[in-house]
């Protein structure tokens, strides 16, 4: 019995470190938060502010990865296989949470291996053209789309991605037809923009506000049903000419499945201090994004929404044939 005491003691130790490391509080070290996307974009802006505003909440630095991709889908990917221990989280949008389900065939399902966090907010989507087009609003646009048939382009971040999937409605609505060149993210699709290489884009909103201010870009509608209060000078499109042509990005929170309830619980509240933070909130109004309501900032709203979302679209993304590249 006493040759067996050491071995015992040795046992009891393993199992009482091992309960002191599941009791841990969290977190204890930085946090990633994986963006699907380049740098630059519209996911980027809101994945930076809200990990400056979750930073003094939780104690510990937030580190934004940038992996893009594939509308989203390798970020993604990369995102539902890191440990579940609540270190890596996955910001993401309608793109890349529900729209590439209907696109690509997926090594992992968007509904059971991204535990859902917090559906974040959405924001309308800007139709903006390179500076020297030949119009001065959305007919104008309409007009020299239906002048130079499959020779205008339209940039978009990614096949299958919102823009993309707006664009094939835009198509359908004004009877033009345009060339749809994708990029890996919306920041070099606004380089080439920019730089005129690219005849339009409609993208979330928030992309284009610095090139707005700067009058970089043509700015001829939003997607909403009501103006941006950044933007104020911009019309809908019902208001330009376009009536019903509505569309939005939304955003949402993820870490991989089976994460421990307390950690995503910690995440959700740590998430709804941010939105509930007068300051927070008007910055998110500025870049044009308009926060989720209270009542459906949980898990579970979080996934009911996006299940509503692929009921939604995946019929309309197998109808339209598109194909991933």
């Amino acid at each position: 019995m006493r040759a067996c005491l050491p071995a015992l003691i040795g046992v009891l130790s393993a199992l009482l470190c091992s309960g002191a490391v599941a009791a841990q509080p969290y977190p204890v070290r930085p946090i990633t938060m994986i963006v699907p996307f380049p740098a630059g974009g519209a996911t980027d802006t809101v994945a930076r502010l809200l990990a400056e505003q979750m930073r003094p909440i939780l104690g510990q630095s937030i580190i934004v990865e940038n992996v893009g991709g594939a509308a989203g889908s390798i970020g993604v990917g990369r995102a539902v296989r890191s440990p579940n221990d609540g270190y890596t989280l996955s910001i993401g949008t309608s793109t890349t949470h529900m729209l590439t389900g209907g696109l690509y065939a997926l090594p992992f399902d968007l509904l059971k291996d991204p535990a859902p966090v917090i559906y974040i907010g959405s924001e309308p989507l800007l139709i903006a053209g390179r500076k020297s087009l030949p119009a001065g609003d959305l007919n104008g646009l309409i007009a020299f789309l239906k002048a130079n048939p499959d020779r205008a382009s339209e940039g978009i971040a990614g096949v299958g991605a919102a823009g993309h999937l707006a664009g094939i409605s835009f198509q359908k609505e004004t009877a033009t037809k345009f060339q749809f060149v994708p990029y890996r993210g919306n920041a070099p699709a606004m380089q080439d923009l920019l730089a005129e290489q690219i005849d339009f884009m409609i993208e979330p909103s928030s992309n284009f506000k610095a090139l707005i201010a700067s009058d970089s870009i043509k700015a001829f509608a939003v997607t909403g049903t009501t103006r941006l209060a950044s933007s104020p000078n911009i019309p809908t499109a019902d208001e330009a000419g376009l009536p019903g042509f509505v569309a939005s990005l939304w955003y949402g929170l993820w870490v991989p499945k089976d994460t421990r309830k307390d950690i995503v619980e910690k995440l959700n509240a740590t998430i709804r201090q941010v939105l509930a933070d007068p300051a927070a909130a008007k910055r998110f109004r500025d870049l044009g994004i308009e926060t989720s309501p209270r009542d459906q900032q949980t898990p579970e709203a979080l996934h009911a929404f996006q299940k509503a979302e692929m009921d939604r679209w995946w019929p309309i993304i197998k109808a339209s044939n598109l194909r991933a590249e």
